[in-house]
């Protein structure tokens, strides 16, 4: 859980952040669709574990919720790269790639949050991204800092498993990374159709890139009742 300063601490950045895109509408999950988004849950959680634990899949009740699942790869040191891994799941016939969110005992991850510039979008890493696509700086690059090695796997993982799905999942800053996620491997990859899963992430772009991502893009994005973060930075 984030300490109390932590999250006024952010707010206060958030007062004089550039205007990021608003979210237009919000749902009332239902018990059945609640029940259909725990494996996610349990995915997005994993994410804080060590990369060994995922590599191993034996991070405790976490890991053990979703019993079907392989690791093809895992990284990060929880600092400077967020936790990060990639694997297949048979039940959902998906691959898996989480991402850690922010680690309050950790300052480069504060640092990415707060650092609430826009800025456009990398051409290498997103190619044929117009220039009027920006989106939250620090995110951006934390995400590049992770994102040939994440490729990488997921190639890997189609590949052992004939994947056609690929579902990225993540909490507060790692839901931000699966949103980067999903459009730079729409931007890498064929065939396969991408679904995102997010959990209390903030705002990371500006119209642009909701407009963007919203086009031919499943996302979706839990909050928990009246948690604050997803509504920094301020508009």
């Amino acid at each position: 859980m984030l300490s109390l300063a932590f999250v006024l601490g952010l707010a206060s950045f958030a007062a004089a952040a550039p205007s990021l895109v608003a979210r237009q509408s919000v749902s009332a999950l239902s018990a059945a669709q609640v029940t259909a988004f725990k494996p996610y849950s349990f995915y997005a959680s994993s994410a804080y574990c060590s990369p060994a634990s995922t590599l191993a899949w034996n991070c405790g009740p976490n890991c053990a919720a979703n019993p079907t699942f392989i690791t093809v790869a895992s990284g990060g040191d929880g600092a400077a790269v967020q936790f990060w891994y990639v694997g297949y799941d048979s039940k959902l016939a998906t691959v898996i790639v989480g991402h850690q969110g922010t680690d309050p005992d950790e300052i480069l991850p504060i640092v990415t949050d707060v650092n609430f510039g826009l800025k456009g979008l990398d051409s290498t890493l997103f190619p044929g991204v117009s220039s009027s696509v920006q989106a939250h700086s620090g995110f951006l690059d934390s995400h590049a800092r992770a994102a040939p090695r994440v490729l990488a796997a997921v190639r890997t993982a189609i590949s052992r498993f004939s994947a056609t799905k690929v579902t990225l999942v993540g909490h507060s800053l790692g839901g931000a990374l699966a949103l980067l996620d999903a459009l730079y491997l729409s931007r890498q990859l064929t065939g396969v159709t991408l679904r995102t899963v997010t959990y209390g992430m903030p705002r990371v772009g500006n119209q642009a890139f909701a407009d963007l991502l919203s086009a031919g893009n499943t996302i979706t994005h839990i909050n928990n009742k009246d948690d604050l973060i997803p509504i920094l930075p301020g508009t």
